[in-house]
């Protein structure tokens, strides 16, 4: 399929699958925006700089704004790149630029101080957390006002930063839940990976690759999806993790099949020990078993991630090697599969520059240059002239995400699950500490569904 029409039809695609049928190291401190080469420049339809911005510039004098977001080192760039280049186009306006990969604690704590950064990366699983306990602004103000234009976005995607009556975060982008994996590992041991695997051949496939490679395999634990593989596993059952105040499912029972993959893997010797996590940035594809390693006893064939997290994982992978995606496990695809917002950006309850903040949002919603800069990956565009404009710069890699979304995701997926309630995180913790405990052997796998039953329960009711 040709770029521009993989493009053209995906938005009409998600507007039907997206409704209807991920971070963790020390937080570093980026270089204050001086600018970049090349002029801003319009394009049909489109500016390049905010809405207004050539009117706002006087007001604009002195003001700095902080940004927050989590990613890999390809994000911490091209983010980077894209406020070099808002700075340039608004004299006055400079940029404290964060970024983390102990995302969420340091969030919480800053939440706790109230002194959140202007503008924050935002999360579907958070969103509600965040927006209930008014710790984010409401956007539609600035929506209603043209300060951010919606115009190009389809409203079920709109919809996805939604809280009660309120648009509290602007998505970035499309993805879906994806399976990394070494193709040139697995090319070379005469191993074929397909899509819409059941649990069963996936764990086929697991022995047949350490059988023949020496690769182990890294579950959800090592990566920043464990909070997402166990409501997918549940999803091929026609069951959701989360109900009103407490879990969704009957009994512990439901959560035994999760946890014996890991208790499986590591008794049969094909999941990586997990003591390799413990001097590791988990979430971090630079570090991840996949890319990372001295040996096969040390590295993974496959990696649980988002599909906007493929090119960033190709760029980490070292010289040579292909990394391509396919669904994760599931007896009941169809069921499992869903598009979800890659990400948000919102502004925080703390901020004292929300106006600039608001046109710094709709400068990475809506202008062609930025995302020509950051091309899509963070998600693909949620702006259909946007995406249609970046196609013909995009990468094979970038085009691939496209492509994976739109041909083996969107004709077959469902109605993406609520986001969590906001007071999961700790459910979260739960679900981690009891997989590395299984991983370590310390408990089976129907003790930890019993205690992620109970004490998880006691969590969600409070």
């Amino acid at each position: 399929m040709k770029k521009k029409a993989i493009v053209l039809l995906l938005m009409a695609a998600i507007t039907t699958a997206l409704l209807g049928g991920c971070s963790t190291g020390g937080e570093q401190k980026l270089p204050q925006s001086a600018g970049s080469e090349g002029d801003a420049k319009k394009t049909e339809g489109t500016e390049t700089t905010s809405a207004g911005a050539s009117e706002q510039k006087e007001e604009n004098k002195d003001v700095k704004l902080s940004v927050f977001w989590w990613g890999s080192q390809l994000r911490n760039e091209r983010t980077q790149q894209i406020l070099d280049m808002y700075a340039k186009d608004n004299p006055g306006i400079t940029f404290d630029g964060q970024f983390s990969a102990d995302y969420w604690t340091r969030l919480a704590t800053l939440a706790a101080g109230h002194t959140m950064p202007d503008v924050v990366q935002m999360d579907y699983t958070y969103i509600s957390q965040y927006a209930g306990k008014d710790q984010l602004v409401d956007l539609t103000p600035y929506i209603e006002d043209g300060t951010i234009d919606v115009s190009n976005m389809d409203e079920n995607i709109l919809a996805t930063g939604k809280v009660g009556d309120g648009i509290y975060a602007i998505c970035n982008g499309v993805n879906a839940p994806a399976l990394l994996y070494n193709k040139t590992l697995l090319d070379e041991a005469g191993i074929k990976i397909h899509d819409y695997m059941t649990v069963e051949e996936f764990k086929d496939v697991c022995r047949e690759v350490y059988e023949k490679t020496g690769y182990k395999t890294g579950l959800s634990y090592g990566s920043n999806t464990n909070g997402d593989f166990l409501p997918y596993l549940l999803r091929a059952e026609g069951k959701q993790l989360y109900g009103d105040g407490k879990f969704a499912v009957e009994s512990a029972d439901d959560f035994v099949g999760f946890f014996s993959l890991f208790e499986e893997g590591i008794k049969e010797g094909w999941h990586v020990d997990p003591s390799l996590y413990v001097e590791r940035t988990r979430g971090q594809a630079e570090q991840d078993c996949l890319v990372y390693g001295s040996s096969p006893e040390t590295m993974s064939w496959c990696g649980f991630y988002h599909s906007n997290q493929l090119v960033a994982m190709q760029n980490a992978a070292p010289e040579g090697t292909d990394i391509a995606m396919t669904t994760f496990p599931s007896d009941n695809p169809e069921a499992s599969n869903y598009l979800k917002p890659s990400q948000f950006f919102s502004i925080s309850a703390d901020s004292k520059n929300p106006d600039e903040a608001a046109e710094l949002i709709n400068y990475i919603t809506n202008s062609v240059d930025c995302n020509n800069v950051l091309l899509g990956e963070r998600g693909v565009p949620v702006s259909s002239k946007v995406s249609e404009a970046i196609s013909v710069n995009q990468t094979a890699d970038e085009q691939e995400v496209v492509s994976y979304i739109n041909e083996v995701v969107t004709p077959k997926s469902s109605k993406i699950n609520p986001p969590t309630p906001g007071n999961a995180s700790e459910v979260f913790s739960l679900i981690d500490s009891l997989t590395e405990q299984v991983l370590y052997g310390q408990l089976t796998a129907e003790e930890a569904a019993e205690q992620l039953f109970t004490q998880g329960n006691g969590y969600l009711a409070k």
